[in-house]
């Protein structure tokens, strides 16, 4: 993940910001009763509560750089050994990260061990694979990176509610589902830039897809194709909270 992210890194900051309608379901997820959270895989902090007593853990030194003056210093940790005892935290969370986790399972069980009262995980439900056009129509091999089923991650928390999380039309954090509704921004170098997906996938792959999307918005196939979107505000394409201890 750190060799990844330091490829993403120099231009994350220019389309990845924190949704504030986001970070309130993520706050409310954490509880009202909690005072101490770890946020792991941190990145550049967004989502991380103001009103709590952060501590990040970011393994990747170009992310850790990104982190703006005032954010919680961030240590240098993988998710599966995190250097605290257990029940260390009144909750743990995790946003965008656990994808990429080396061994997922044992960060998730990480997450749960240093947690006294709940665990967050904002994550992607890969069931919803077909129901996104980017995957379903120009990105098929979406389907051959690693991916984990939400229940399992839900059984490696020791249980967990998984909440569906609708995303908005104009959300401004521009991670892969952020963009149902506006197709054109996908033609757009610094906003694959920031995605991992465009990281991890061949690049004659992302090449070809992006032609033939561009081709599509030009001619008029994808708007045909895709009319029912343009006059939604938000749509559920496989954005979860799985909540454990709720």
């Amino acid at each position: 993940m750190s060799e990844l992210y330091d490829r993403i890194a120099p231009s994350y900051m220019a389309t990845r910001r924190e949704d504030p309608r986001l970070a309130v379901l993520i706050r409310d997820a954490l509880g009202p009763d909690v005072r101490t959270v770890i946020n792991v895989g941190a990145g550049a902090g967004a989502y991380e509560p103001r009103d709590l007593d952060v501590t990040a853990v970011e393994p990747t030194a170009a992310m850790r750089a990104n982190r703006p003056p005032g954010a919680a210093p961030a240590l240098d940790a993988r998710a599966e050994a995190l250097p605290f005892g257990d029940r260390a935290f009144d909750a743990s969370m995790t946003v965008f990260s656990d994808h990429h986790w080396q061994d997922r399972a044992q960060g998730l069980r990480e997450l749960r061990r240093v947690a006294r009262q709940r665990v967050v995980v904002l994550t992607y439900d890969p069931a919803f694979a077909d129901a996104y056009w980017l995957i379903r129509d120009y990105l098929p091999g979406f389907g051959r990176l690693p991916g984990m089923a939400v229940d399992e991650v839900a059984a490696h928390l020791g249980g967990a509610e998984v909440r569906r999380v609708p995303v908005w039309h104009d959300c401004v954090d521009g991670f892969l589902l952020a963009y149902w509704r506006r197709p054109e921004a996908f033609l757009d170098p610094d906003v694959r830039a920031a995605i991992s997906v465009f990281h991890r996938l061949p690049e004659e792959e992302i090449q070809e897809a992006i032609g033939r999307l561009r081709a599509d918005l030009h001619g008029g196939a994808w708007a045909e194709r895709n009319r029912d979107l343009l006059e939604l505000d938000r749509l559920d394409v496989g954005l979860v909270l799985v909540v454990a201890g709720a």
